[in-house]
């Protein structure tokens, strides 16, 4: 890890040695990601099962081949709200989505990203595997000044964090951009089977084994399982076929 960081530190100076940057990214490795991931650790993925910095680019309503639909951001966010249920910290995400001036927006062109990180989840049972979509986040989520402590990142805050940074649109992004992945790599692919859901690690808030939790769900993690209708939906709207 620490040949890691000197490497990166080379290539992007900043002012902290690799030894103090990997002694500090350590308990982020440690932490059990919760049920999402099995109650797997980001130590535990070995190369086989992780797929790091996956880039895509995804056309919109047809690309440079328009379908003549017009898919707005408000689309996307009618389609998340007949999918999200009761989620305790989702539930008032469409409408936020579908607000002025974000939700009149309208998708075309091409979206071009890059996923930070899929991670495979075996099953212990030897059933197929589940694909997670993971990112990693190092914002701050304490007050300015005041030392930082992991309580800053109970579940609430930062699903709170999650909806004001829009990243549970970005999240759901990502997940059609595996989804389409996946659908052209895999023989026997079935999104019901094989998506599994995502996990945003807010680093800063992860602390090692001994992380609280809530609802198994450790402090600095969110994590969400869309289903398999919701990225289907999305993916089709946003190839311009309707959900």
């Amino acid at each position: 890890l620490r040949s890691r960081t000197a490497a990166e530190l080379a290539r992007t100076p900043y002012p902290v040695t690799a030894e103090v940057l990997a002694d500090a990214l350590v308990p982020a490795f440690e932490t059990p990601l919760g049920p999402i991931a099995s109650g797997l650790r980001l130590r535990d993925f070995g190369v086989a099962d992780r797929l790091s910095e996956l880039d895509f680019e995804l056309p919109l309503a047809g690309g440079d081949r328009p379908t003549g639909a017009r898919v707005r951001v408000a689309d996307l966010a009618a389609v998340l709200a007949e999918h999200v249920g009761d989620h305790p910290h989702l539930h008032a995400y469409p409408a936020m989505l579908a607000s002025e001036p974000t939700g009149e927006q309208t998708l075309r062109g091409y979206l071009t990203g890059s996923i930070d990180s899929v991670l495979r989840v075996r099953d212990d049972a030897g059933g197929p595997p589940r694909h997670l979509v993971v990112d990693y986040k190092s914002n701050w989520l304490g007050e300015f000044g005041v030392p930082l402590t992991v309580a800053s990142y109970h579940p609430d805050r930062v699903a709170e964090a999650m909806m004001r940074a829009h990243y549970p649109l970005q999240a759901l992004l990502y997940s059609v951009a595996l989804h389409r992945f996946l659908s052209w790599r895999m023989p026997d692919y079935d999104p019901a089977t094989h998506l599994g859901g995502i996990a945003y690690l807010f680093v800063r808030g992860m602390a090692g084994p001994d992380t609280p939790t809530v609802d198994q769900v450790p402090y600095g993690v969110f994590s969400w399982d869309p289903g398999p209708d919701l990225v289907i939906a999305w993916s089709q709207l946003l190839a311009g076929e309707g959900a």
